[in-house]
């Protein structure tokens, strides 16, 4: 292949670090700590620690493979080169369907803060904060950057100025306050719920870190993707241990467990049991920002896995395409679209639509974090340990444990009747995603590949149509036959698509355009080159990333007497599946030559 792709830098190592410190921070910390505190008791924060671990485990697995082998594609490229296909369709769909109900939930839970100060229907209000977060994507990568880099700046300024003004609170170096951690006992013991409430809680905080890979997507578009990966699965210990365990640490020393109050809200309770004025108004808005945080970075995520699916020929071509800005448009305007519905469905049926919407995504999240681990496990067993810069700690110990320790929160979800149907409805999910893969495949192999009858006289005007088989022996022997009086004039057209140039699962948003014109020139020139220098009569040009409109452009041009078109396989052609040389032979009333290449072409080194 020609040289090493390279990325061009969209986000800026000051913007992607703070993604990466404020990605696992969302609303479920700064309200969902008081439901988990009330379930548990005191030992609250020995549930968020062993969550922590397993989230750490499952970075560190990712980290590995992502530095190992650096791609655009992240995790499903992982699970796709692990297990296949099937693995890697399911996690890139799964991934983006649990993002886009996320953008639609974050929108509604924004709105319900915002009526806190403002009488504004709900249903108004989330439709302009999503169209707000969708502008915010659409203008350009560094747009997103700096919008998350204040956003996630706010939630942990608030974060760490609570562990501060906490900690003089619990130590008595506050005002009238002496040191005090009896509300760890006093009120029913440590485990007032039991021991094993500790481990049913995971299954509830679990969801509140969600967000941590989401650097790894982004440091794609980062000017050094190996480095920013490695630093992100490194500091998610200190993120997690701080900002989680630490926080919901003090939120048991200064407040009662059982408090009501402190259940609904229990940074507000803290700072109003602290003295701190205007304790609801200030973490209300920090709360808002952290919904507009995860709702800006959802929509990002979300976008982002569209655009790999695309560039893996598991989702339509035209969401590869991007703007002057390298933006994706496409696939941001399609996942907001479904954040939109989920929106409409809140505001028509709460109770029917947007619940099983909801509980339909509800582990899906726990589902790839599966799969990453099981990648991880059979990638590793491939790969020499010389080659590894970042491995996992004590493997296979700690991965094998961290694969049971999701599936144990699965079970466990199994077990209890509140959230039993999320992983019914989750599995049902997952289920539709697996069918819809092998329903692809039916559709790609449903027909046998039909050739067209030979031409009765010898072709002067030869017209030939390829992009990933341009330079094949197949081909290139077929042509040598049709020219071996030497009389014969060809045109070569090679459809400039950033899929099928392979350029979509190497590059980013920002630079696929240019990069898809280079690989795509460079394929020609090496097709030219080789028929030149048999004294055959060459020339051609780059057409449409369609194929059928690029060919009907050469046609209109050149006037061939015989068309060639060159394919992969059925199984593997994107071509076969648009019906592309079927079609060309209705459309055209010469003969069309399908040749199949079982390589793809070998591109020259520059």
């Amino acid at each position: 292949m020609a040289g090493t792709p390279t990325l061009k830098k969209a986000l800026s190592q000051r913007q992607l670090r703070m993604i990466a410190i404020g990605g696992v921070i969302g609303a479920g910390l700064f309200v969902g700590s008081g439901v988990v505190i009330g379930d548990t008791g005191p030992g609250a924060f020995l549930t968020y620690a062993l969550a922590g671990v397993l989230i750490i485990m499952v970075m560190r697995m990712l980290a590995e493979m992502a530095v190992a082998n650096p791609s655009t594609g992240s995790f499903a490229d992982y699970s796709r080169a692990a297990m296949g296909n099937w693995a890697g369709f399911s996690v890139g769909w799964l991934y983006w369907y649990f993002w886009v109900i996320v953008v639609g939930f974050e929108a509604i839970a924004g709105a319900k803060i915002i009526q806190y100060w403002i009488d504004i229907p709900l249903w108004f209000c989330s439709l302009i904060l999503m169209i707000l977060m969708t502008a915010t994507n659409l203008f350009s990568v560094s747009s997103f950057g700096e919008f998350e880099f204040w956003f996630a700046g706010i939630k942990v300024a608030a974060i760490v100025v609570f562990i501060a003004l906490g900690g003089l609170f619990v130590l008595g170096l506050w005002p009238d306050k002496a040191m005090d951690f009896s509300n760890l006992w006093s009120h029913g013991g440590f485990f007032p719920m039991g021991v094993m409430a500790v481990t049913v809680g995971v299954v509830t905080v679990i969801f509140s870190m969600v967000g941590a890979e989401i650097a790894t997507i982004a440091a794609a578009e980062s000017a050094d993707p190996e480095r920013a990966v490695a630093k992100a699965a490194n500091s998610v210990i200190t993120r997690i241990a701080v900002f989680f365990v630490g926080s919901t640490f003090l939120l048991a020393v200064i407040l009662p467990w059982n408090d009501e109050e402190a259940g609904a809200s229990p940074f507000v309770s803290a700072f109003t049991e602290m003295g701190i004025p205007y304790a609801d108004h200030i973490m209300n808005a920090v709360v808002l920002t952290a919904v507009l945080s995860c709702l800006n970075s959802g929509m990002y995520t979300a976008s982002r896995m569209l655009f790999v699916l695309a560039a893996r020929r598991e989702a339509p071509a035209q969401l590869v395409q991007v703007t002057r800005r390298g933006v994706p448009a496409i696939a941001i305007l399609a996942s907001s679209v479904v954040g939109f519905l989920c929106v409409i469905a809140a505001a028509i049926s709460p109770d029917t639509i947007f619940a099983f919407l909801l509980n339909s995504s509800g582990a899906v999240i726990l589902f790839v974090y599966l799969l990453i681990a099981v990648s991880q496990i059979i990638l590793r067993r491939r790969t020499p340990d010389s080659e590894l810069k970042v491995k996992m700690w004590l493997f296979p110990v700690l991965s094998i444990i961290t694969a049971g320790g999701i599936v144990a929160i699965l079970i466990q979800m199994g077990l209890q009747a509140n959230v039993r149907s999320q992983l019914v409805l989750s599995l049902l999910s997952w289920a539709v995603v697996v069918g819809l893969y092998f329903l692809n495949r039916w559709y790609v192999n449903r027909r046998p590949v039909v050739e067209g009858a030979a031409p009765t006289g010898r072709p002067h005007r030869v017209l030939v149509l390829a992009n990933q088989t341009v330079g094949s022996a197949e081909l290139l022997d077929e042509l040598r036959r049709i020219g071996a009086d030497q009389e014969t004039t060809y045109r070569v057209v090679v459809p400039a698509s950033p899929i099928d140039t392979g350029v979509a699962s190497t590059h980013g948003p920002l630079d696929i355009a240019e990069a898809t014109q280079e690989a795509a020139q460079r394929r020609l020139d090496h097709t030219l080159s080789i028929l030149r220098s048999e004294n055959l009569d060459a020339n051609g040009e780059l057409g449409d990333y369609r194929p059928l409109r690029a060919l009907a452009s050469a046609v209109e041009s050149f006037h061939p007497d015989q068309i060639v078109i060159s394919t992969l396989p059925p199984e593997e052609s994107v071509w076969h599946r648009f019906d592309v040389v079927d079609r060309a032979r209705e459309r055209y009333d010469v003969p069309v030559t399908h040749v199949v290449s079982r390589l793809q072409t070998e591109e020259p080194v520059p």
